[in-house]
């Protein structure tokens, strides 16, 4: 891919700016407005004041109202290849999820390697680096998430030990391929510079090698460092399933049990009807009328005699407040009663990335009543909220503890915006079209790979293709792209325009070869690579990329060094994002699950990142001459 051919954008890079600018640009020089903007971006995005799609909306809205940019230069981030790229491979990847294909592959790189800690590990890396070479590394570990609860069951390892390889191989495959954000980005501000940008699989000849270390070094080394267990972990036994997981979200010492008064203010009413949520706090989890147990729905009526089993705060619960309701009972074998039946069970899902649901109340979603399931209690941030949950909006990577039936967990498996972590649906024979998907989808890269002036057409029409055939249709085309990220790459390619424009990478360029010109390019190669690692544990690497990579181009045009080379070094060392779990949004996607800490990430991730430095800063110069 020598251009983006696809777009006219020879008038991108306008700099005569015709139109007034404000008065804030006659105060200060566009260099120190420049400067100013990134710093204040960087401060937000450090201090996770506002995501970083939204800071990066406010950079292009900073350099087109200060003048520093025209309106063209400031919005040429919607008009890029690298935009119709990505938004075109989230769209590919979707239809082979929905065709079932890469449940398929997935399942079985995790089958195929037995219950071995060892084996488990390579083996879930390696189905994660490979579903991430054509799709997003957050819809690959989606797929692989459901997967691993299972075989952790099985396997009787802890989800802890599997979570965080499964985020790092994901994150390792992105490397290789130019369909990761980073790597978009760098190949467009090569475009800015009047530079040859990268093709599909110009980075595999590093990115590769890199990939396959840093999975052996988890599996050899890596691995022995992961916490033992996981707020998520169940054991094998009989009920163990249901015990584990109440202990786990803190249940146990929430739960009461009661007998409705006959004749009493609840009987006859029902379930909705009772107001036991809205006015006492209390949760029906459960009803058990003489010897069997009622099924749990909005409309059950309540009657003397039942006796209900309540998730309550322990204030709430005391027997002096509920005297009126409720009689009050030791709470007994509850969990064989109520939990353990053939007809109920305990399920565990999790909010996806890019739901719909986030932001969102139970109330507001009507869950209950949409899934038939009873939801027990939230898991964030490392703890469990078990009480008030109507109205708790809903976050990315919260972790749901529901209690339903097997409808339930059929429902659950329909919804796109959850991901269920348990046993994957029963496998299903794939269809002529699940077929014609995955040949869609080899033509695509095969033809993207062969003609690479026509990246963007290309996997536009492969796009499109998947829709005509109704592997998706193009509501679930539009649902299934990561808007999030796609304002984070556009508003971010004017970075670079306001950099080169104003004359702020050059002034940064001279700075670093008046210090570091009479070295050796190799000093250049590791200064601009250890200092994009850095940046991109703090505010992520799209973020760090898009302020470095233009810097090191012009660096390495003023010290006699092959631009794209430094570009590349940069572009691959902003995806080394393993020691924070700020560095890549799939690094938060499984931290909840796999309980992990900060520490968890820096005490694994760091000696992965120095190794794999030392082998891209070996690699690098060998494939790619530095002059």
């Amino acid at each position: 891919m020598d251009d983006y051919s696809s777009l006219d954008e020879t008038n991108t890079v306008v700099y005569n700016c015709e139109k007034k600018p404000f008065l804030l640009r006659h105060v200060m020089s566009q260099i120190t407005l420049t400067f100013l903007f990134l710093g204040i971006a960087a401060f937000l995005l450090i201090k996770n004041v506002f995501r970083a799609d939204i800071v990066a909306l406010l950079l292009v809205l900073a350099f087109g109202l200060s003048g520093i940019l025209t309106t063209t230069e400031a919005f040429s981030g919607f008009g890029r290849s690298a935009v119709v790229i990505m938004f075109s491979a989230f769209v590919l990847a979707e239809g082979l999820r929905r065709a079932g294909i890469t449940e398929r592959i997935g399942a079985f790189i995790v089958r195929l390697f037995g219950k071995s800690e060892a084996r488990l590990t390579f083996g879930i890396m390696t189905a994660g680096a490979l579903l991430s070479l054509f799709m997003n590394n957050i819809a690959a570990a989606s797929l692989l998430f459901p997967s691993l609860s299972g075989v952790s069951r099985r396997s009787k390892i802890s989800p802890s030990r599997l979570l965080m390889p499964l985020a790092f191989g994901t994150i390792l495959g992105g490397m290789a391929t130019l369909l990761t954000t980073t790597n978009l980005i760098v190949s467009g501000l090569l475009h800015n510079a009047n530079l040859p940008v990268f093709g599909l699989l110009d980075f595999a000849p590093i990115g590769i090698p890199i990939a396959f270390a840093g999975i052996l070094f988890m599996v050899v080394w890596g691995r022995k460092s992961l916490p033992e267990k996981s707020p998520a972990q169940q054991v094998e036994s009989e009920n163990g399933d249901s015990e584990g997981l109440l202990n786990t979200y803190q249940l146990t010492e929430r739960l009461l049990r009661g007998r409705v008064h006959p004749a009493g203010s609840l009987d006859g009413k029902t379930v909705e009807n009772s107001k036991l949520r809205e006015n006492h706090h209390l949760n029906i989890i459960a009803i058990q009328r003489e010897k069997s147990i009622v099924p749990l729905e909005s409309k059950t009526i309540l009657k003397g005699g039942d006796i209900l089993l309540l998730m309550a705060r322990p204030e709430d619960g005391l027997p002096e407040n509920l005297g009126d309701l409720l009689e009050i009972l030791p709470l007994g074998n509850w969990e064989r009663e109520y939990l353990s039946t053939p007809d109920m069970m305990l399920i565990e899902t999790a909010i996806a990335p890019r739901s719909h649901l986030g932001g969102q109340t139970f109330q507001e979603i009507h869950f209950e009543q949409k899934f038939d399931a009873r939801v027990l209690a939230v898991w964030r941030h490392g703890r469990s909220i078990r009480t008030r949950l109507a109205n708790l909006p809903l976050e990315f990577g919260d972790g749901l503890l529901l209690h339903g039936t097997a409808k339930s967990l059929n429902l659950l498996r329909t919804e796109p915006g959850l991901i269920l972590l348990a046993e994957s649906a029963p496998t299903v024979r794939l269809s002529g079209r699940a077929w014609l998907t995955a040949v869609i989808m080899f033509v695509t890269l095969a033809m993207a790979v062969v003609f690479q002036d026509l990246i963007a057409e290309i996997m536009l029409s492969g796009a499109i293709c998947m829709v005509l055939i109704n592997s998706l249709s193009m509501d679930q085309a539009y649902r299934a792209i990561e808007w999030r990220s796609l304002f984070l790459v556009a508003g971010m390619l004017p970075v670079g325009i306001a950099l080169e424009k104003t004359g702020g990478a050059a002034l940064l360029a001279e700075k670093i070869v008046a210090v570091f010109g009479g070295t050796n390019p190799f000093t250049l190669l590791a200064c601009f690579v250890l200092l994009t690692v850095f940046l991109t544990q703090i505010v992520n690497g799209p973020s760090a990329v898009t302020v470095i990579a233009p810097i090191a181009i012009l660096t390495a045009q003023k010290a006699g060094m092959d631009p794209r080379s430094l570009a590349m070094a940069v572009a691959l060392a902003s995806s080394m994002a393993f020691m924070s779990p700020l560095g890549h949004a799939v690094n938060i996607m499984v931290m909840g699950a796999g309980g992990y800490s900060f520490r968890d990430y820096l005490r694994v991730g760091f000696p992965l990142t120095v190794f794999l430095l030392i082998i891209l800063l070996v690699i690098l110069p060998l494939l790619m001459p530095l002059r």
